[in-house]
């Protein structure tokens, strides 16, 4: 089923077009990742198919009854909404739904005759069944583990919206959206302000929803976990692609080879007709000739478009002074502020390494990478700087750029005499910043425009230890791809805080892990990290499994076709079993006929409940059935 469609779609600003003449068509449980570079338009069109603009050209058809929902970017709160009002205000067609079928229970009790009362009851069973195919029956059960699954706490619940960060506000919009369900997620970069643990649990969640949704990530590894199909916006032109990232781009490599090769065979054919034409334009073959120029002017028709190539910015950090093999050195380091957030760490961090740090929200990163260059004091142990060693800070806050200075200004060193405004804008070019936009104010730049004059302002103090706090956020695909590589061909050392698992991959080549109160140091990217987790993981379940498992009696085991023996079930006396089935049917008969009660829906609360108890009692019959004919047996 076709959910919206475009065409000839058309978008400008000034009298600059963003795109034009877009067409396209979003089904029901598509789950589409929109990616391109940073001023594509790729935001304008979410804000198009929800309809908080309009379009200069074309239209988008929404069809009729379709819900549309885009992830709010500046979030408004009332000043007594809690974050639970918040949350549950996502399912407000819920909740009006919940509240028609009481009415309805109601009007079937009150009925005065037969009519009105079948009536009512043919009203409440489509209402009902409406809640039942949406879920309704369990409404906190999902508030609770989309909020908890966003890293809220139940301390936090009844907390005003407005208290919470900027961060905590993004998700708890997004926690909204998520609660909403709409027909159609319209989703602008929903991994932003999430910690690895949580982006995980929301590529888990939104991977197993069967609503459409339109998705706008740099992240690589979530658009591979959540997208079944990419597009691609870019001068102004939208390509579709089957599968995730990964396969877009190997498509789109494959594709551009192909379209190379089919040029190249083109311009050769139209050299051979050119030189045959000059050659006997004029002479005895003069009709062969002009057969030829037709040949040529259809091929000029037919002449095949290459790849629009997206080319990211060139970035590169300069030479720099050596330092000495010991950039960083720390021993005993520990620093704690409600919570230990490491104790007793020992690291050593070599010239030439790319040392990267992860960890939950609130674990430390920033706090501990101010402490290994000396901008925090340890509560305990010692840091020490290597010989020679420059710093250079990016704040994950682009602090270090004042939102009233030009641009040009920002980032031009002024210690250095030897800095010209030429030199300056070659800098700034290098890393996507041009023209006019070099004299605009830093407040004035979109989020990866500034994110980039903070990384040109980092490359402009020749450190040769690079500190980076989150550089990627705001960065497009192919800024982050320049990045890593500019990182790798890097002569300096850098230490890194980062959540993008892709980026990290690319650029580590030690781990600093944060969380549960310790610091774990990890010989190798992200990859390794990941092995080593699965292996402690399959280490402890194996541990736990021969711990936890009891001593089994010689009654109650089987034989295998080995001649070694196997549990079946504990053992139990065949009347004690058979007593126990008898209580758990009755109680199954109960049960069901509450759930064919209009009264134990008007209680939602209930309702769930009765419906958890029903669920457990089958299947607590399913095994309890098999295990009487096992003590039966036994017991000839």
């Amino acid at each position: 089923m076709i959910l919206i469609s475009a065409q000839g779609l058309g978008r400008q600003y000034a009298s600059d077009p963003i795109f034009l003449d877009l067409a396209f068509e979003i089904r029901a449980g598509e789950r589409i990742g929109l990616v391109g570079p940073n001023g594509a338009g790729k935001t304008t069109l979410m804000k198009l198919l929800d309809g908080i603009e309009t379009p200069e050209y074309g239209h988008v058809h929404v069809r009729p009854g379709i819900r549309v929902s885009l992830l709010a970017q500046q979030p408004e709160f009332g000043p007594d909404e809690t974050l639970m009002d918040v949350a549950r205000s996502g399912l407000a067609s819920l909740l009006d739904l919940q509240r028609e079928l009481e009415e309805a229970a109601q009007e079937m009790a009150e009925a005065d005759d037969q009519v009105d009362r079948d009536r009512a009851s043919r009203r409440y069973d489509e209402l009902h069944e409406r809640l039942v195919h949406q879920d309704a029956y369990s409404i906190d059960h999902r508030v609770e583990e989309i909020l908890y699954g966003l890293q809220f706490t139940a301390a936090d619940l009844k907390r005003p919206a407005r208290t919470f960060s900027g961060g905590q506000q993004s998700r708890l919009m997004l926690a909204k959206l998520l609660l909403e369900s709409p027909d159609l997620m319209l989703l602008d970069e929903p991994s932003n302000h999430l910690d690895i643990e949580t982006t995980e649990w929301l590529e888990n969640y939104l991977a197993r929803q069967p609503v459409a949704m339109l998705v706008v990530s740099h992240d690589r590894y979530f658009l591979d976990k959540v997208v079944t199909k990419t597009w691609e916006l870019h001068e102004g032109k939208l390509e579709v692609y089957p599968g995730n990232y990964t396969q877009y781009w190997k498509l789109r490599t494959e594709k551009a080879k192909v379209l190379e090769r089919q040029a190249g065979r083109q311009e050769e054919k139209a050299e051979k007709l050119e030189a045959y034409i000059r050659k006997y334009g004029a002479g005895q073959r003069a009709k062969q000739a002009q057969d030829r120029e037709r040949k040529l002017e259809k091929l000029e028709r037919e002449r095949v478009d290459t790849m629009r190539e997206i080319v990211g910015p060139v970035m590169g950090f300069e030479e720099v002074d050596r330092s000495g093999d010991i950039v960083i050195e720390a021993r005993n380091l520990t620093k704690a502020y409600d919570q230990v957030l490491f104790h007793d760490l020992n690291v050593a961090v070599l010239r030439g390494q790319c040392v990267g740090v992860m960890g939950p929200n609130g674990s430390g990163k920033t706090t501990l990478i101010k402490t290994l260059i000396g901008q925090e004091k340890a509560d305990r142990g010692e840091v020490k700087l290597g010989h020679r060693v420059q710093v250079g800070y990016h704040n994950q806050d682009l602090q270090s750029l004042s939102p009233s200075t030009t641009v040009v200004r920002a980032i031009w060193p002024q210690d250095d005499p030897e800095w010209v405004e030429g030199d300056v804008r070659n800098l700034l070019a290098r890393f996507g910043l041009t023209g006019e936009l070099v004299f605009q104010t830093v407040g004035q730049l979109s989020g990866g425009e500034k994110a980039k004059a903070a990384l040109a302002r980092l490359c402009a103090t020749a450190a040769n230890l690079l500190v980076m706090d989150e550089p990627t956020n705001h960065l497009d695909i192919w800024s982050c791809e320049a990045l890593e590589r500019s990182i790798r061909e890097f002569e300096g050392t850098v230490l890194v805080v980062s959540h993008d698992r892709y980026f990290l991959n690319q650029v580590a080549d030690r781990l600093i892990v944060l969380g549960a109160d310790r610091a774990r140091v990890i010989e190798g990217d992200y990859e390794t990290y990941q092995n080593l987790v699965q292996k402690e993981k399959e280490a402890a379940a194996d541990k736990a499994s021969t711990r936890s498992a009891p001593p089994v009696p010689a009654s109650s085991r089987t034989v295998d076709g080995n001649g070694g023996s196997k549990k079946k079930f504990p053992y139990r006396k065949a009347a004690d079993i058979e007593r126990e089935i008898g209580q758990v049917e009755t109680e199954l008969a109960l049960v069901e006929d509450l759930l064919g009660q209009p009264a134990t829906y008007r209680d939602a609360l209930k309702a769930v409940t009765t419906q958890d108890r029903h669920r457990e009692l089958k299947t607590r019959l399913e095994s309890l059935y098999p295990h009487w004919e096992h003590a039966v047996e036994s017991s000839w």
